[in-house]
């Protein structure tokens, strides 16, 4: 078992509960490691970010951890690249390299100030940091076979007298647990000032027509390791939008109330269009005769909030594993049971465009070649979601706190002291940690008590 993590927190937590979990009880098990990948400005800007996330999940057998976008500042890309070239002596000339890039290509333009986007990936799982290492490959290119995702979206150019003339690794990863954990220490340090919604970027457009939308990636993409959530970004790459933030979400019951509050109205509309003929045609089958339509208005309009309460119910379970009235108050704000990928992307028309490639709601009626025509099964298991107008995507937005750092929380749980596990516990699931520091006040004070008492 490994560190706590919010999806699969259940019940409330006793405090003897709270000091058997690894979380508490020192290091975390050493089965379970923690990689990361950086997909660099380059890859970022070319649209290659969904073949490389499909290449990462689909040919390992970890999981999707976190993702945050990062904007990184000059005093970040500096100590990154410092601690990169002074790595590996064995290696100087790689090391050496790969800092050099880090320095041209992480530090913001200094032209305008502006940063570059860097999108940080963490896969959790056993050997972890192998395994990310293998499918990454060899930053100096030794083979031209595509097999790993250097080879692929990579360059490595020498020029006559073996001069490196043009490096592009794509992504960035450890060759080791202790440099993981190093480079995740310092991106950690500075996950809140430098990383969120990174929409000042150099190559994000401004102005008064650009818009920003969300895309929801949903559960049936994340049941088992697969290359679905890379590939639908890929396809959403045609949009020629730019993604300024991402995060990995298990949203809330209460998130989920509030997300899809709004289509609880429409679901009891639309019983009303699709209810009233079916009900006319059993209602005749069962009786022998033949029914109006129109007969049967009332009856809808009765039941049309009925059936829009249990699909409401159905949608949370789906996107959340839980059904609103099966928890209390407390069990609604636990992170749920399903996982979830939020992009945040941002362009010129940004929701129309999006809503064009996903396709329409019901995957059997949604164009060749669109998200959920290749993706869907049906109208609730229909691959992604997208906002359907700006107002919404920002709406949406704060609904899931796609700004709020969920990367450092992760890294303190693994890497971090006792202190920290607690703030860590206290950021992922907010009502445990809560709880967790009240036990421990409320254990405190007995004892405070106790040795007065002896005292006297």
């Amino acid at each position: 078992m490994g560190y706590i993590h919010p999806a699969k927190v259940s019940g409330h937590w006793e405090i003897a509960e709270v000091e058997q979990c690894p979380l508490f009880s020192g290091d975390v098990a050493m089965s379970k490691e923690l990689a990361f990948v950086l997909i660099n400005p380059y890859t970022i800007a070319k649209s290659r970010t969904g073949g490389v996330i499909a290449r990462f999940i689909g040919r390992t057998n970890l999981e999707l951890a976190g993702a945050r976008m990062f904007g990184p500042s000059k005093e970040l890309a500096t100590a990154y690249a410092d601690m990169v070239r002074g790595a590996d002596s064995a290696n100087a000339h790689t090391c050496g390299l790969i800092a050099d890039y880090i320095t041209e290509h992480y530090i913001p333009d200094p032209a305008t100030g502006r940063p570059h986007r860097v999108m940080m990936l963490l896969f959790e799982g056993e050997n972890a940091v192998e395994q990310i290492w293998r499918v990454t490959g060899s930053a100096t290119l030794r083979e031209d076979c595509g097999e790993t995702i250097r080879d692929t979206y990579g360059d490595y150019v020498l020029d006559e007298e073996n001069n490196v003339r043009y490096f592009e690794p794509a992504v960035l990863v450890a060759p080791s647990k202790s440099r993981a954990a190093a480079t995740l220490g310092l991106w950690s340090r500075y996950s809140s000032s430098d990383g969120g919604i990174i929409d000042s970027a150099k190559d994000v457009p401004h102005g008064n027509q650009i818009e920003k939308t969300l895309v929801l990636i949903k559960p049936d993409n994340f049941r088992f390791p697969s290359s679905k959530p890379g590939n639908i970004i890929d396809i959403l790459s045609m949009s020629g939008l730019r993604i300024v933030a991402v995060r990995k979400i298990c949203m809330t019951v209460k998130q989920a109330e509030e997300f899809y509050g709004p289509v609880r109205e429409t679901l009891a509309d639309k019983f009303g269009d699709i209810g009233g003929a079916r009900a006319a045609r059993a209602l005749g089958k069962e009786f022998g005769f033949t029914i109006p339509v129109e007969a049967m208005d009332s009856v809808c309009k009765q039941l049309g909030p009925v059936f829009a309460e249990t699909q409401f119910e159905e949608i949370v379970k789906f996107m959340t594993g839980r059904r609103p009235s099966e928890c209390s108050e407390f069990e609604k704000c636990r992170p749920g049971e399903e996982a979830c990928l939020a992009l945040v992307y941002e362009g010129a028309d940004a929701v129309a465009k999006i809503r064009s490639i996903l396709g329409t709601t019901d995957p059997n009626k949604a164009k060749p070649g669109s998200v959920r025509r290749e993706f869907g099964t049906d109208v609730m298991v229909n691959a992604a979601h997208a906002s359907d107008s700006p107002e919404r995507a920002l709406e949406e937005i704060a609904i899931l706190r796609i700004e709020q750092d969920s990367v450092k929380p992760l890294l303190d749980a693994y890497y971090g002291g006792p202190l920290s596990k607690v703030s860590a516990l206290r950021d992922l699931v907010p009502e445990a940690g809560c709880r967790f520091l009240k036990k421990v006040r409320e254990r405190w004070e007995t004892a405070r008590s106790s040795t007065r008492g002896l005292e006297r």
